[in-house]
């Protein structure tokens, strides 16, 4: 098992949409375990569509960093089934990577056949080739779905519980979420 340092810095990623809209925000947040935001950046990404993988690359390589130890992703279905490809970045960038998820699914095939019946195909290999979700419970006592490159079971549980102070959402995806969520709603206002 891998002994996470104090200093250890990962890049949390989480996003915030809105059907309606065309564009999503999504904001990377580079946190330490002492809860320090070390960095903030952010990219838009198309509501519905496939372009996910390509900006959060963009995204991660924004940092222009080589102090991030791991990636850690709030979901890899996000903005209206935009799916990331998991394994696409963490290849890109050779670091180990967690996404962590929160509820039991019954899969996303009849979505995806019903709201995306053109690209539906494509859309579901890429969230077949992200692989299993392993159930995983924090010491909050509340369970989380990981998916994990790069590192094992134990190592991506075990920094999971590293930045998950209450709840069951590691802090450096809630705050990205939070950014986020308020960045969207500015500019809504904005308009």
């Amino acid at each position: 098992m891998k002994n996470w340092k104090r200093g250890v810095r990962v890049l949390g990623v989480a996003e915030s949409f809105a059907k309606k809209e065309k564009f999503s925000w999504v904001v990377g947040v580079v946190m330490k375990p002492n809860l320090f935001i070390d960095g903030v950046k952010f990219v838009n990404l198309t509501v519905g569509g496939l372009d996910g993988t390509e900006k959060i690359i963009k995204l991660i390589k924004k940092f222009n960093r080589n102090d991030i130890r791991v990636l850690m992703f709030n979901g890899c279905v996000i903005s209206w089934f935009n799916i990331i490809s998991l394994p696409e970045i963490y290849e890109e960038f050779r670091i180990p990577l967690v996404c962590v998820t929160y509820n039991e699914s019954e899969g996303l095939e009849k979505f995806l056949k019903e709201y995306f019946p053109s690209s539906y195909k494509q859309r579901l290999k890429l969230y077949l080739e992200n692989g299993p979700r392993e159930k995983v419970k924090l010491k909050t006592g509340k369970e989380v779905f990981l998916r994990f490159l790069g590192l094992n079971r134990e190592e991506a549980a075990e920094l999971v519980n590293l930045f998950t102070v209450q709840g069951k959402k590691p802090e450096p995806l809630r705050v990205a979420n939070l950014i986020a969520r308020e960045l969207r709603l500015t500019v809504k206002e904005s308009k």
